[in-house]
């Protein structure tokens, strides 16, 4: 399909980006009721969450890095190091940062992605509900969408 009324261009480019995530944003705004209550409140802006397990040494044995936005804990990332796996560890970090999100930023459920080779079991362990999968992202590798309730 040619689109001859414009020009399209396909670069890296943060200004246009940042224009484009405050136009969608506005746009959004306006058209749900729900996020229009937001704007404006603690709750609509991303808020960091770090959890970090030092050894004995000082050296780090994992960590997990997320944010809270709108009720809701987002799990980036969540690793343990080799030697410390097995240990409860990562269950740990997990709940240490749901606790942080539950009692400190009001937060009601949590959220995270994992593919078939990471954590999926893990996950469910830790009370986590299995809500999307796609199959080959990327080929060969499945990731799951996985939410969790906070108590």
């Amino acid at each position: 399909m040619v689109c001859r009324m414009f020009r399209i261009e396909a670069e890296v480019d943060k200004g246009r980006r940042d224009l484009l995530r405050s136009r969608l944003r506005d746009t959004n705004t306006a058209a749900s009721p729900v996020l229009a209550a937001l704007r404006g409140t603690p709750g609509a802006r991303e808020v960091p969450l770090h959890v970090w397990a030092l050894d004995p040494a000082g050296d780090l044995a994992g960590g997990l890095v997320g944010h809270t936005w709108a009720t809701w804990l987002h799990v980036t990332y969540l690793w343990v190091d080799a030697r410390h796996r097995g240990a409860g560890l990562g269950a740990h970090l997990l709940a240490r940062a749901e606790r942080i999100a539950r009692t400190t930023r009001g937060c009601t459920a949590s959220r995270l992605e994992t593919w078939d080779f990471q954590a999926p079991s893990f996950y469910t362990k830790q009370g986590y509900d299995v809500v999307c999968v796609v199959p080959d992202y990327p080929p060969g590798i499945t990731e799951y969408t996985l939410t969790k309730r906070l108590a």
